[in-house]
């Protein structure tokens, strides 16, 4: 463990995992839309429902969906700058829920184009995790650029995505596979080492059996 992941990073508080974790969970759902949110459904869990108002857990996950950074001073007025931007959003409790981490939230966040729900956990000193993607489990943290891929569940898929990317130059530090069933829809999670340019993604995208690609940079 290192000494950051103690004492938490640099942020607008009171809590490295009910603020600083928090801004984060909402700013990996901004940046897995791609997209401007317009409307949230924000459901809490455990710690996050039972403080969420105290620890500013609330306006925090806003603020990450309006793509704020943990130590932004905006996130104080995130519910003024949601509705300046557009985005109607709503806070229930999390139900039916087993075995889930004491801080977890369920955004389901709606751009213009595209929409997502996504299932994280603030797991202490501002870090996070990411347990569900659109009702198929994943597991990742944000703490490196990390390319997140649907794609069909078919024989070739992953040499396609790692041969592309080798062609690249994108050096790939750890790749996990999630699926939910034989021939469906699966989630490649990527772990890069730099950031893949504009072409790369292109490319990634334009590959048969791809459904989308996205890079979700280091927080």
């Amino acid at each position: 463990m290192h000494v950051f992941d103690i004492i938490g990073p640099i942020m607008i508080g009171p809590s490295s995992s009910h603020t600083a974790g928090a801004a984060r969970i909402g700013r990996v759902a901004r940046r897995l839309l791609d997209e401007a949110p317009v409307r949230a459904r924000i459901a809490l869990y455990g710690s996050f429902a039972a403080t969420a108002r105290g620890h500013g857990t609330d306006r925090a996950l806003v603020a990450g969906l309006l793509d704020m950074g943990v130590d932004d001073a905006r996130i104080r007025d995130s519910f003024a700058h949601a509705e300046a931007a557009g985005l109607s959003f709503e806070f229930c409790e999390a139900t039916g829920l087993r075995d889930a981490h004491p801080n977890t939230a369920v955004i389901e966040v709606e751009g213009r184009s595209r929409k997502l729900t996504l299932r994280a956990a603030s797991v202490g000193g501002g870090a996070i995790r990411v347990d569900e993607l659109d009702a198929l489990p994943v597991s990742f943290t944000g703490s490196a650029h990390t390319l997140i891929i649907v794609h069909c569940d078919q024989p070739g898929m992953i040499a396609q995505v790692s041969g592309l990317l080798a062609y690249q130059a994108v050096n790939i530090g750890q790749m996990q596979v999630f699926r939910q069933q034989l021939g469906g829809t699966a989630v490649m999670v990527i772990e890069v080492d730099a950031v893949p340019s504009a072409r790369s993604l292109s490319a990634l995208n334009a590959l048969p059996g791809i459904e989308r690609a996205v890079l979700l940079k280091k927080l």
